[in-house]
């Protein structure tokens, strides 16, 4: 229906709007900034460093995200994954290759709202195109969800810790394919953290390398003290952060 649509109806870009889509050029701008680091502030126990593209807080990018995660604009996806393959080749630094790229799981009922799991599909695209800049990637779904999470949209971050804390756990047979590798979690954006924290424990307690976490927008909110301790909960004990990557 949606590609009927597009031989019909100009197709608009979903950041400004204009009859350019699904990006126009100008949108589309914003999604090849430098990567930097980025940090959550508080960051969650456990939370790797983490690379990001873009600013989620205004601008075009949200907009983007949104179009391709909630209403299945396709053709976002080389450009989301062209950005996050950036982040991963910033994140990854001069660790050795191939990079492993794990992503963080999607609960079943995301997969089942979208029609796919989005953040494995920007993965799968992320290591396409570094294999095509002649870096090696791998991508691994490592990760699962062990028990039902609420929704994250709209949660602070002490409900979205409480709702991340032990949601992860590996896929069957996926221990040896993680045990010492060198890994960056993926995601398509960082807001408090949590679920990269949790994604890196899982990892960690499978011996994996966890060096950094890569997304492609981050948000700028602020928080008082985090303190997994308060409001009963509880988090596992997780790695200190390291300056510098380990490799």
């Amino acid at each position: 229906m949606r590609a009927l649509l597009d031989l019909v109806l100009p197709a608009r870009c979903a950041g400004c709007g204009e009859p350019a889509g699904p990006g126009c050029q100008q949108c589309l701008r914003a999604l090849i900034a430098p990567a930097r680091w980025t940090r959550p502030e508080p960051a969650p126990p456990g939370l790797p460093p983490v690379a990001t593209i873009a600013s989620y807080d205004g601008g075009p990018v949200r907009d983007l995200l949104i179009a391709y995660k909630e209403h299945g604009s396709a053709g976002l996806a080389r450009p989301l994954g062209m950005a996050l393959a950036r982040s991963v080749a910033f994140a990854a630094g001069h660790c050795p290759e191939p990079i492993m790229v794990v992503p963080v799981a999607s609960s079943g009922r995301q997969c089942r709202r979208r029609g796919a799991d989005v953040v494995a599909d920007l993965a799968a695209w992320s290591a396409w195109e570094l294999r095509a800049s002649g870096r090696r990637a791998d991508v691994v779904r490592a990760l699962r969800h062990i028990r039902v999470v609420a929704d994250s949209a709209g949660l602070d971050a002490w409900a979205r810790a409480a709702n991340a804390a032990g949601a992860l756990g590996l896929r069957r047979g996926a221990g040896p394919l993680v045990a010492g590798r060198t890994v960056v979690i993926v995601d398509d954006l960082i807001t408090t953290g949590v679920s990269l924290a949790e994604a890196a424990r899982v990892l960690r307690a499978a011996t994996a390398t966890v060096v950094a976490g890569a997304t492609i927008a981050a948000t700028s909110r602020r928080r008082t003290r985090f303190d997994p301790g308060d409001r009963g909960i509880r988090s596992p004990a997780a790695q200190p952060h390291r300056r510098g990557l380990p490799c």
